[in-house]
């Protein structure tokens, strides 16, 4: 698909994969918070079965609001989706619960990993289970499965969560999803606070958890850089509304992405400490 960018068009037709229905479908949602505050305007999206999507944008674009709205979570928040419908593995979810979504294969792990600190690493994987009756056998497997992607959560699943490093944390709060068996995972903003390296190593993780284990996947990710590396295609989002689309390798390469967003122009690395004016000059404002 080409990429595509809108400037007065709030509904968009969400990508369609060719395999056939997509595990997640948001058909132009609108959501509002406090009955008043309207965050998402005509946000569509779609999730194929199998595949890595990339939700970008700034802090504040409506990243976070878009995974809550998914994961059925926004009611915690006083927020409510008014418009448009969200379908998860080909049911509607507006008469879901959090709960629901995890027994039916859908697991968030939210912004800044929320781990439980006063508890061990393995305490903290093992409550990821709580949806599943599992024998101790099967717990152990389970665990197995996640060290085996996580070895240093082997090495430190007697240590306090609250103790461990940022990066631990989140192979914790990743880790402790997968427990779920999840078909599909939403992860917020997991470079968040963490240094290239570690974020290179988590992404990696996440990339073979796609691969090897089958689970969709929702990113959404500030470090657009990072997310389009791993990423198969990608929305950018922009005050609470889609304003492209396109496969993950043409929004890297797109000129408009690269100086927005990789702060780079044609003559190379940009800043634009001392551009004020810098966003009137984007395509699709």
């Amino acid at each position: 698909m080409n990429i595509a960018a809108t400037s007065a068009v709030e509904e968009r037709a969400p990508v369609t994969d060719a395999a056939g229905q997509p595990i997640l479908a948001v058909k132009n949602i609108e959501v509002i918070y406090d009955q008043v505050i309207l965050v998402l305007r005509g946000v569509s999206l779609n999730v194929p079965k199998g595949r890595i999507i990339a939700l970008l944008g700034g802090n504040g674009a409506g990243k976070s609001t878009t995974l809550k709205s998914i994961s059925t979570m926004l009611a915690s928040e006083r927020g409510k989706v008014t418009k448009g419908s969200i379908e998860f593995d080909g049911e509607r979810t507006d008469q879901l619960t959090p709960n629901d979504m995890v027994n039916n294969g859908m697991v968030q792990v939210m912004e800044g990993r929320m781990c439980f600190g006063h508890l061990t690493v393995e305490e903290n994987l093992i409550a990821g289970a709580y949806t599943r009756s599992l024998s101790r056998s099967q717990m152990r497997e389970a665990l197995d499965q996640v060290y085996h992607y996580f070895p240093r959560l082997k090495e430190r699943r007697s240590s306090l969560a609250g103790y461990t490093s940022g990066g631990e944390q989140q192979m914790t709060a990743i880790g402790r999803a997968m427990m779920a068996t999840p078909k599909m995972l939403l992860l917020d903003e997991p470079s968040m606070g963490l240094a290239p390296q570690i974020v290179a190593e988590i992404f990696e993780i996440v990339r073979d958890l796609n691969q090897k284990e089958g689970v969709s996947i929702l990113l959404a990710e500030q470090n657009t850089s990072v997310a389009l590396k791993y990423a198969d295609f990608g929305y950018i989002l922009e005050s609470g509304r889609i304003v492209m689309d396109g496969p993950a390798k043409a929004l890297a390469e797109n000129k408009d992405v690269k100086e927005f967003y990789l702060g780079m122009s044609s003559e190379g690395r940009e800043s634009f400490r001392n551009r004020k004016s810098y966003r009137r000059r984007k395509r699709w404002i």
